[in-house]
């Protein structure tokens, strides 16, 4: 009997969800789950998920006192809100969920690790091990440096916004549990800059995912490379037997459609045969490296404003949000 890409898929590689929405979780059952601003602002404006976002709210605004202004209520809120989903999705999934520090701390180490730690200071008092918890941080040099601090305390770091090879080599010489590189972006960029379209392994966030998992693998870093961020199935099976990939719903549903044969493209034992050149990374190396890679240079600094603004529009949803509520029950919320 005829298997599915999606079960074929899940023999080489953990499927992982990248979404905010719990009911597409349930439904395809996924082993983790990934979130990002982006994803819980959308989330949080889906009706089915209104009751969060008003738990939340109700909560911020117990603890801090009819006193507090609905700035600083909507603040604490906004701070809680994806570790609320969080602790949803971890009721479904068996393994981990990424929870991002804010985005806006990205060039911030200090910064980064406090938020780092209140996070997992939350799931441990919810009682969810820091096992089941990965902290996304943007891949700057500073954002990596942060996770260095926090894997040595046994905080999991997933380095996200990552289009090079050299946030590669630096985050798994920090320790970093796992990177995600942006397949689709890279993509994006690529399509934009040359005016080229470029299908299967001539994808060009399927090549450097494929040189950044190669790397990896000749030489020994236990750092799991995650795919993310995929335009077209066609992506996702170039680079079957990646450590995992995380795939939106759209895609996991066109991949549980398709009964094609998908063989494995991604090996370690392949890898660890391969030539490959050593990079010794420092401040220096990485700041050279990332100014001479245009592609990495226009993403990274994107991907950092646009999960900003996500993070200022959301700041904006729970404000008008509180606002409501309160007009409507002023004295129980």
């Amino acid at each position: 009997m005829p298997q599915n890409l999606l079960k074929q898929l899940r023999k080489y590689t953990v499927v992982v969800a990248d979404t905010g929405d719990i009911e597409a979780m349930e439904k395809f059952r996924p082993q983790d789950a990934t979130t990002n601003p982006s994803l819980i602002t959308a989330a949080a404006q889906m009706p089915q998920y209104q009751p969060i976002v008003d738990g939340v709210l109700a909560s911020a605004r117990k603890e801090l006192g009819n006193d507090a202004s609905d700035e600083t209520v909507a603040n604490l809120a906004f701070k809680r809100l994806a570790i609320e989903f969080g602790k949803k999705i971890l009721a479904i999934v068996p393994g981990r969920v990424s929870t991002e520090v804010d985005a806006r701390l990205s060039y911030d180490t200090a910064g980064t690790i406090a938020q780092a730690r209140a996070i997992i200071a939350e799931y441990d008092a919810a009682g969810i091990g820091r096992e089941r918890i990965l902290v996304k941080i943007a891949s700057t040099w500073e954002g990596i440096k942060g996770a260095e601090v926090l894997e040595k305390e046994g905080i999991h770091c997933n380095l996200t916004l990552l289009f090079g090879l050299h946030q590669a080599i630096a985050a798994a010489e920090a320790g970093a549990t796992l990177i995600s590189p942006f397949v689709g972006r890279i993509l994006d960029w690529y399509k934009k800059d040359t005016g080229r379209s470029y299908q299967g392994a001539d994808d060009p966030g399927v090549q450097s995912v494929t040189k950044i998992y190669n790397y990896y693998k000749k030489f020994g870093f236990k750092t799991q490379v995650m795919g993310a961020s995929f335009r077209n199935i066609g992506e996702i099976t170039e680079l079957a037997g990646c450590d995992l990939l995380t795939i939106s719903p759209q895609l996991l549903a066109e991949l549980e459609a398709n009964e094609s044969e998908l063989p494995r493209k991604l090996d370690p034992e392949v890898s660890k045969a391969m030539h490959i050149e050593r990079i010794v990374m420092d401040k220096d190396v990485f700041e050279f490296m990332h100014d001479g890679d245009r592609m990495a240079t226009d993403k990274l600094k994107e991907g950092i404003e646009g999960f900003s603004a996500a993070l200022v529009k959301l700041e904006a949803l729970l404000s008008k949000r509180l606002a409501e509520l309160e007009l409507r029950t002023p004295a129980t919320v």
